[in-house]
């Protein structure tokens, strides 16, 4: 296929300081879970986004002093982590493309649990969120070992073999950031007071890092022009726009972003693609040098807008490339239909959070290229001479279909309902989440394009049927529902629900079932789902108190930085949030609630009650096929097997693909990476600990 010319802007060369960039698709700095923890795994993944046409591929954050050291991220405090950044560089440089890092001093945001020191910061105070311990300010003297410690860093980043180095200043995340604030600044020495001397720390670290290796590496800044917290924040169209105004040629290349991370990463719930446009146009205009910036881009149409505009010399993306590794190459090869359009769900995030090697709903194969040995875009050729079924076409039994007839096999695909997709259509239709579709709507497109793929809509299946295919492998996708009694993770019992009550469960919200006056949400999944029901209610009308045994209502999504979103969206709405408390009980007309510490008892008056807690498993044709017996072998796959994210379900539908249910579980399907006993042991057993009893 031949590339649409609009796009040929896209892979123009550019030059950052002494290096140059063979296209403008640029993976900004990126947590990923893998780090120093899980190193080879790390390196495979940046290397596949570099196979898949990214013209520069950044590590994440990388912390250079145990002062602060952050445990999921890569480090470099001396030589000794070179060769974990090594193997990096190596995998990005054998595709033709630039390997970035970008050098960060976290400050008070990191508690240093590991070197136990304590965390720097301009002017002293509590340290970041709830740890309990307070920052040292940070004098001169720390100020001439931060330079020695960020010069001896941009060298050993030359020595792993970088081709760009950046200091980070952004997103209230970093040291230099914290200078320039002046929430954080009440300094009066020359690091202190007017913006001039606030932004001197982060002057003199880009200064020394040209010093060091500008000859050899791209120097760049990373930086948030505006924190979205108003007058007593820094602003574009002001603080914001006269720091860049006063570095503006120091640095070979501006990464520009906003507010902190749950601004700058914002869910697609609450920010469209392309969000930042507004806030970072000015920088080109101020500056010579090329500018990266980002906006969860997707649409070829839309890079081009931004590059023709004058907006960015570079589309920069961390979600997009996780979702499509291979996105750009797409676009060069006249194949912009293909991407694997990132969702904005941030489950990439939740499992950084979790330090844990991320996951992707759209890309099921992310962080799996070295364990498992797992390609985004290539897939081992049909093995066996199975004929296959797959009964249910929602996330798992669609991937399971798209994957299957990749690797060449003959597919049956049979959907109970009018259309595909199953939990993703409906959950799509649900206010802010018309972005999950591209999940159900990329698989259809890939599917529809293989003719050994048939798909059979409104026709439910039942056991004879299933044998009657004749088809030698069987998938059951038949996903599950959420249950209206209440059961979950807090109550175990199921409530007792009088006759005349009006219970509903999100799966008779997402039919289209209309309520009205004033509903009860009772919560415990914690996600996402009741906070985006409370929304869809109170647009339909109804007045609306969420109940929840936690401490706060929607808490895992802190993991994927939604926390403060949805609690301000459930303040702009008047969605009352009643924590620490369970249902005992639904009357007609009312809900008996208690404190989860069995206090405070009382009737709530309410029309209807909307159980938002545990759900089970569509696997009644599942066990019946499973105890008949057959030639036939039977596999359940995502909701059916445990209800789960979709990210989950779609993972399970390429597992299924890829290992056709064959898998032994007493054999660890993929590989690991073990910490190496270290050698430098000799005579602390002979030496006496300090302060022990003698």
């Amino acid at each position: 296929m031949v590339r649409d010319a609009r796009y040929d802007v896209l892979f123009d060369p550019v030059r950052i300081g002494p290096v140059t960039s063979r296209n403008r698709f640029y993976q900004t700095p990126q947590c990923n879970g893998m780090g120093r923890t899980y190193p080879t795994s790390m390196a495979a993944m940046r290397g596949v986004k570099a196979e898949g046409g990214w013209g520069v591929v950044f590590a994440e954050q990388c912390d250079f002093h145990y002062t602060s050291d952050n445990t999921r991220n890569v480090r470099l405090w001396d030589e000794q982590d070179i060769p974990i950044l090594a193997r990096m560089t190596d995998m990005v440089h054998e595709h033709g493309s630039l390997a970035g890092l970008m050098l960060a001093h976290n400050g008070f945001v990191t508690p240093n649990i590991i070197s136990r020191e304590l965390p720097y910061s301009p002017s002293g105070g509590p340290a970041f969120g709830i740890f309990p311990t307070h920052t040292r300010a940070i004098d001169r003297d720390d100020i001439k070992a931060l330079h020695r410690w960020t010069r001896a860093a941009a060298l050993n980043a030359v020595r792993a073999g970088f081709d760009i180095v950046n200091i980070y200043a952004a997103h209230d995340l970093a040291l230099p950031f914290h200078f320039i604030s002046r929430r954080h600044n009440q300094r009066s020495d020359e690091y202190g007071g007017s913006l001039e001397n606030r932004v001197r720390l982060l002057r003199e670290l880009i200064e020394i890092t040209k010093d060091a290796i500008g000859d050899k590496c791209g120097v760049g800044v990373r930086f948030s022009v505006d924190e979205l917290i108003g007058p007593k924040g820094i602003c574009c169209d002001d603080e914001g726009r006269d720091v860049v105004e006063m570095l503006a040629e120091l640095p070979d290349i501006w990464d520009i972003n906003i507010g902190s991370w749950p601004q700058d990463s914002i869910t697609s719930r609450f920010g469209e693609e392309g969000r930042q446009e507004s806030y970072v146009k000015f920088v080109k205009q101020v500056t010579t040098k090329p500018v990266v910036g980002v906006g969860r881009f997707t649409s070829p149409d839309t890079m081009v807008g931004q590059i023709k505009r004058g907006v960015l010399d570079f589309i920069g993306a961390a979600r997009p490339s996780i979702a499509d590794p291979f996105l750009p190459e797409k676009i060069r090869a006249g194949r912009p239909d293909d991407i694997r359009e990132c969702i904005g769900c941030n489950i990439c995030v939740t499992n950084n959070y979790l330090g844990a090697p991320i996951r992707c709903t759209q890309n099921p194969t992310m962080s799996e290229e070295w364990r498992r040995g797992w390609h985004p875009e290539r897939i081992e050729r049909a093995t066996t001479d199975d004929t296959v079924l797959i009964v249910g076409a929602g996330p798992a039994g669609l991937e399971a279909a798209r994957a299957m007839g990749q690797r060449g096999y003959h597919v049956m695909l049979a959907e109970a309902r009018t259309e595909l997709g199953g939990r993703v259509t409906l959950e799509s239709r649900l206010p802010g989440l018309n972005a999950w579709a591209r999940v159900r709507d990329h698989r259809v497109q890939q599917i529809q394009a293989m003719a050994n793929v048939e798909v059979f809509l409104d026709s439910r299946m039942d056991a004879h049927e299933v044998a009657e295919t004749g088809c030698s492998l069987v998938a059951i996708a038949t996903g599950s529902q959420w249950r209206t009694d209440g059961v979950g993770r807090h109550i175990r019992q199921p409530v007792p629900v009088a006759d005349g009550a009006t219970i509903l469960s999100p799966d008779d919200i997402m039919a289209g079932t209309q309520v009205s006056g004033h509903v009860v949400i009772y919560d415990d999944d914690h996600f996402y789902m009741g906070s985006v029901l409370a929304e869809a209610l109170v647009k339909q009308g109804c007045t609306v108190t969420v109940v929840t045994p936690a401490a706060q209502f929607a808490g895992f999504s802190q993991m994927s930085l939604e926390i403060g979103h949805i609690q301000r969206r459930m303040a702009e709405l008047s969605v009352e949030i009643v924590p620490l408390t369970t249902v005992e009980a639904v009357g007609e007309g009312y809900v008996t609630t208690a404190g989860v510490f069995g206090t405070d008892h009382q009737d709530r008056a309410c029309d209807t009650v909307v159980m938002v807690a545990g759900q089970i498993s569509n696997d009644a044709l599942y066990k019946e096929l499973s105890q008949r017996g057959g030639p036939q072998r039977i596999v359940a796959i995502g909701d059916c097997q445990a209800p789960a994210t979709i990210a989950s379900a779609v993972f399970a539908g390429h597992k299924f693909a890829r290992d056709l249910g064959l898998a032994d579980p007493d054999i660890v399907p993929f590989l690991r990476e073990d910490v190496e006993l270290s050698s430098n042991l000799v005579g602390w057993s002979a030496l006496p600990l300090k302060g022990a009893a003698e």
